[in-house]
């Protein structure tokens, strides 16, 4: 669903799965970040560094409607989402793209799918460390079962897109794909992947 959701197809260059060192190495190549003296790679996130928690929002539909603590939660209609959703896939026809399919959780009976798209090759990296990562031969026909798309340059229109600032975090948990822009914060994709198996797993228990 998620990938028919979001097409990959239309972009100019899909790098997919790509292995640690050879992320790292774009991320130089591009300008993304450096290295420290220590070898780790550094990057600056800008005016986010820590998370965006007023501009993140929850669709609110006949799902998440009585599963959601509204109190605390920002909500976001249907056909705002869907409009966000029509923008970042026209922004992202004109960028180069990079896939990552990991597995949210280690336990195979409770484990996700998750593919991430990210505009950056470090946050593709960063999010390698963070979720696990399937072998060669589990690649092979690997069906997401939740996406990510990330996508920092891109800006929100709070009149037309319904947010507050031009940073948005847009969870659609029923159609199973958050949207992120404005923020180069690389911690909201793994917030985004808990914050979805914190509302689908209480379900299975």
């Amino acid at each position: 669903m998620t990938l028919q959701l979001f097409p990959l197809e239309s972009s100019p260059k899909i790098r997919r799965n790509t292995l640690e060192a050879e992320l790292m190495e774009i991320a130089i190549r591009r300008g993304e970040g450096q290295l420290a003296s220590t070898g780790s790679f550094v990057v600056e996130t800008g005016q986010h560094t820590g998370r965006s928690a007023q501009d993140k929002y929850v669709v609110r539909d006949e799902g998440t409607d009585k599963a959601i603590w509204w109190d605390n939660s920002k909500e976001m209609s249907e056909e705002q989402f869907d409009r966000l959703l029509a923008d970042f896939i026209a922004f992202a026809r004109h960028k180069e793209l990079f896939v990552q399919d990991l597995y949210a959780g280690a336990d195979t009976t409770h484990r996700l799918n998750t593919r991430i798209v990210t505009e950056t090759a470090w946050h593709a990296l960063f999010i390698r460390h963070l979720l696990r990562r399937p072998g060669a031969d589990e690649l092979q026909g690997f069906e997401p079962e939740f996406t990510v798309v990330n996508l920092p340059s891109f800006r929100a229109a709070p009149l037309y897109h319904g947010t507050r600032s031009e940073t948005v975090i847009a969870c659609n948990f029923t159609k199973r794909i958050v949207l992120i822009g404005g923020t180069s914060y690389a911690g909201e994709i793994k917030k985004s992947v808990f914050s979805y198996l914190n509302y689908v797993l209480p379900s299975k228990a």
